[in-house]
């Protein structure tokens, strides 16, 4: 007999599951109920959703966010919660989840989820000087919020999380195909001797320069930060998606806000740099750590998408990704970014 609901088949990737009924009936069990209009949100990561309520008091719309399983601990979620909201109280524009029945963190059909108000905007005019000082006020106001006490279960971005894990994951893995993989882990490799040398590095050469660690945002670039009026209550900037919240150093949450040629680049560390030392100081010698932290993202990127790609987002969205020519362009960058890190760094 035809059975007409079969089993989902074993590689059934966990979000196929995730309907949009699936996300009311979760925010239902907190006793949010929406209206009928769900709105997928810009993530790969997580699934990330918009959601109009019945009762638009006192939030007309929510967002919430379905955690990837097995990404996070619980413990580390909440942490990341914890910081959001500390954030909140230093008065740093900052949206932390909602709590309900004492707890950010809920469960529903087999995934934890969180909900926070939902908050409009755009990204910031970077090429703005007084944009870039407003922001650079708000990222030391952040670290001071930071530096107050350490992450207890939330990982480190350095040479070996970011950089060793991820060449040895993609390896072992055999995710670099055999043509390109002499070459690729010879300019990876040689990448990341140079980046030993630096504070990046728990074995780097001991000196006088030892920067402080401090909780970071982790990923500040302009589509996590939504940018509203400043003639409107509240208005300016306002850091959303903590989710890749680690231990690191200040100079983490400037450089992916610089783009274009090095006087561009320059002229915007400037402005942010500007607003920043306004609240609190910063160690100009942090500067020399941009670009082997830029290249550290870069190998982490491919091991991220590559542990990803059961997810059928993925080959949708990056199916450019995998394929020889695609390793061929990382060698030129890995060699480009060795390049770029014996270079005098950037000094504002």
């Amino acid at each position: 007999m035809h059975d007409p609901f079969p089993a989902a088949p074993a590689n059934t990737h966990p979000y196929e599951s995730l309907t949009p009924d699936v996300v009311l009936d979760a925010l239902a069990t907190l006793g949010l109920h929406g209206d009928g209009r769900l709105t997928g949100l810009n993530s790969y990561e997580n699934r990330v959703y918009q959601v109009y309520l019945e009762d638009p008091n006192p939030y007309p719309a929510v967002v919430v966010k379905f955690y990837r399983p097995e990404r996070w601990s619980e413990a580390e979620i909440l942490e990341e919660h914890a910081f959001s909201l500390e954030l909140a109280q230093g008065e740093v524009p900052a949206v932390p989840p909602l709590a309900f029945d004492g707890t950010t963190l809920h469960h529903h059909g087999g995934f934890a989820f969180s909900v926070s108000p939902y908050r409009g905007g755009r990204a910031p005019e970077l090429d703005d000087f007084e944009v870039l000082e407003w922001v650079g006020r708000f990222l030391a106001r952040i670290h001071t919020v930071g530096s107050a006490k350490p992450f207890e279960a939330r990982p480190a971005l350095d040479l070996q999380t970011f950089g060793i894990a991820s060449r040895d994951w993609l390896l072992a893995n055999n995710k670099v195909p055999l043509d390109v993989q002499r070459e690729w882990e010879a300019a990876c490799n040689e990448a990341l001797d140079m980046i030993g040398a630096t504070a990046l590095s728990v074995n780097a050469p001991a000196s006088d320069f030892q920067p402080r660690k401090l909780r970071l945002h982790g990923d500040v670039h302009p589509g996590n930060i939504l940018w509203t009026p400043t003639d409107r209550p509240g208005g300016g900037p306002h850091f959303v998606d903590l989710d890749d919240a680690r231990t690191g150093f200040a100079v983490q949450d400037l450089w992916m806000l610089l783009s274009g040629d090095r006087a561009q680049r320059t002229s915007q560390l400037s402005g942010l740099l500007d607003g920043y030392e306004q609240f609190r100081e910063f160690d100009r010698r942090e500067l020399a750590l941009i670009e082997p932290l830029r290249t550290l993202r870069l190998i982490h990127y491919s091991a991220w998408l590559a542990r990803r790609w059961e997810d059928p987002i993925f080959p949708i969205n990056f199916p450019w990704f995998g394929s020889s020519d695609y390793w061929k362009g990382q060698i030129l960058v890995l060699q480009e970014q060795c390049e770029q890190m014996a270079e005098e760094p950037l000094y504002a």
